[in-house]
């Protein structure tokens, strides 16, 4: 890689908090594999919003939200999935499942870092919004 790196834009260069995430979606990843979940699709991107990872668990389509933080302050990496990013989950979700005839049941959960503790929230969107 190093012999590229000098060709690389500064565009393409990754901060250590997006190094740190994606390291924390690595993690998740093969947390969630261990639990039996099925990988689909990493990191769909449309214009309403992304997905970190698309899994399926049995017939269920789960869509997972990764958040990493250093710390617990201000509630921590589950409080900070935001309604605002709640709507925008369900917005790219919605533009997931448009690829199916007959979209089949489906689940938002959230895995979140705090340092190095990790927490799987299942249903997050409705357990979030329930919090809040």
């Amino acid at each position: 890689m190093a012999l590229f790196d000098r060709f690389r834009s500064d565009s393409t260069k990754r901060t250590s908090k997006q190094v740190s995430g994606d390291a924390a979606e690595d993690d998740a990843l093969a947390f969630l594999i261990k639990q039996g979940l099925v990988e689909v699709e990493r990191n769909f991107r449309c214009k309403g919003g992304e997905i970190d990872l698309i899994m399926r668990e049995r017939d269920t389509i789960v869509f997972v939200e990764v958040r990493k933080r250093s710390k617990s302050d201000f509630g921590g990496a589950l409080a900070s999935v935001t309604r605002t990013k709640q709507r925008r989950l369900i917005i790219a979700a919605q533009v997931y499942l448009q690829r199916y005839r007959m979209p089949p049941d489906c689940r938002f959960d959230v895995i979140g870092y705090d340092g190095e503790q990790m927490t799987w929230l299942k249903n997050a969107v409705e357990a979030i919004s329930e919090a809040f």
